[in-house]
């Protein structure tokens, strides 16, 4: 698959998760926050809560479910890029947080959506 593919497959998804999760009570606070440590894909605050949100999206489970692709390499680069985000935007150390991961499977209004709070 090519590169632009795969982004515009990647907004889509996020773009997605976003939507179910405004449904679900969170507001977005920003998308896409890139540092040298890595992406947070969605950062959202649910309550007093801020959320950083991993969006995985497959067409099918053939593979498995998106929601295992979450290694563990790949939450020690979230914690990373979460503590930068927490640092660049003085957020306060006392802050609740929590990592939470959509898992999609398809696409538009026929996706498959699955939300897990507190994954890691």
């Amino acid at each position: 698959m090519a590169e632009p593919d795969r982004q515009a497959i990647g907004r889509s998804g996020e773009s997605l998760a976003q939507t179910y999760l405004c449904e679900r009570g969170l507001v977005p606070v920003e998308i896409n926050y890139l540092c040298k440590l890595g992406e947070i894909d969605l950062v959202m605050r649910h309550g007093d809560t801020l959320v950083f949100v991993e969006v995985r999206q497959r067409r099918n489970t053939l593979y498995g479910s998106p929601l295992e692709t979450v290694s563990v390499a790949k939450q020690h680069k979230l914690r990373r890029a979460a503590e930068h985000y927490l640092l660049a935007r003085r957020i306060p150390h006392n802050q609740a947080l929590r990592f939470d991961v959509v898992g999609i499977v398809g696409s538009g209004a026929e996706a498959q959506i699955d939300w897990v709070q507190n994954a890691f």
